[in-house]
């Protein structure tokens, strides 16, 4: 059941993660027949709290006792939440709606909040990846999972960082009310109805370059011909050096492979023509040097988690990933 909700507030609170849960289940939306939510904006330190943002303040007349008939408890981000303590009778509110069936849900570093209080001990969850590591150290048992949206540990639901709380939120709502209010609630806010939780967080990592350019015109030669197929040895000519101390030198300036560098240079530009262009799947699969849409397939799914189709048709809607 999901109709009581409410949004804990702490100090340095981030509007934006906020605001996602005021969004999704704060508006009322009853003239377009979808179900409305007791909500609440509960505060956790005082009725009058700061934010990130400079000049702000938010201040709510609930208290934590608002917690205690909540279906829903929505932990907010933060700054600085993975360094400072936390209320103790804000931990105990959270374990015991957690004991009596509630759920709570992590908007980005809200997760640390859920840690502190022991909720996460067993769990799986997830994080903005700037955090992850931080997580993992501060709380040894728990299994986090970096590279994802949102995971759904039912009652104990954790998202990365901004807009995944959106998919998070969304992803509750069809799970708990169906997919009909869902996509309503997302037409409304104009936002993909759904992404899958497991679908990788959308980080541009080029592979770092030193400053030294021993291979530097090797690496600008790769990048202009990444459709074609490349040895070790042929590579290594173009530098003047032999197989094994080009390889050698290629991992020091590059910190990877050339079969790992020119594979993640390659899915690098299928994101750039799933998201810019209208090429088919086999004509991008041969731009990029996969051959095949089959292969495309495959090396996409192994380094974002999600297929090219699921990608494109997040970027740019399902009339062009069709």
């Amino acid at each position: 059941m999901l109709r009581n909700v409410t949004a804990v507030l702490l100090d340095g609170v981030h509007p934006f993660e906020l605001g996602v849960v005021c969004e999704v289940f704060g508006i009322d939306r009853s003239d377009e027949g979808l179900p409305t939510y007791d909500f609440a904006v509960v505060s956790a330190e005082g009725p009058a709290l700061t934010t990130h943002v400079g000049g702000l303040t938010v201040s709510t007349p609930y208290g934590l006792d608002r917690l205690d008939e909540a279906d829903l408890i929505t932990v907010p981000a933060g700054s600085d939440f993975a360094r400072r303590e936390y209320p103790p009778e804000l931990l105990a509110a959270l374990r015991r709606a957690v004991d009596r069936g509630a759920r709570v849900l992590s908007v980005c570093s809200g997760v640390f909040v859920l840690g502190a209080a022991g909720l996460l001990d067993g769990r799986r969850c997830t994080v903005h990846w700037h955090h992850a590591e931080e997580l993992a150290r501060l709380y040894p048992r728990v299994s986090v999972t970096p590279d994802v949206l949102y995971v759904d540990e039912d009652p104990v639901i954790t998202s990365a960082g901004t807009a995944a709380g959106i998919d998070a939120c969304l992803h509750l709502v069809r799970k708990e009310q169906g997919p009909e209010v869902a996509n309503k609630i997302a037409r409304r806010m104009v936002v993909p109805p759904h992404r899958d939780g497991g679908q990788a967080q959308y980080i541009e990592r080029p592979l770092p370059r030193s400053s030294c350019d021993t291979v530097g015109e090797v690496l600008a030669w790769m990048e202009q011909h990444l459709d074609q197929e490349v040895t070790v040895e042929q590579l290594a000519a173009r530098a003047h050096m032999s197989p094994r101390t080009f390889a050698r030198r290629f991992q020091q300036e590059t910190g990877t492979t050339p079969y790992r560098w020119i594979l993640r240079q390659r899915v690098l530009l299928a994101q750039r023509l799933l998201e810019a262009t209208d090429e088919t799947m086999d004509a991008v699969a041969w731009r990029t040097g996969f051959g095949t849409a089959a292969a495309l397939r495959h090396q996409f799914v192994r380094a974002l988690g999600t297929t090219p189709y699921a990608y494109r048709r997040t970027f740019r809607g399902p009339e062009a990933a069709a």
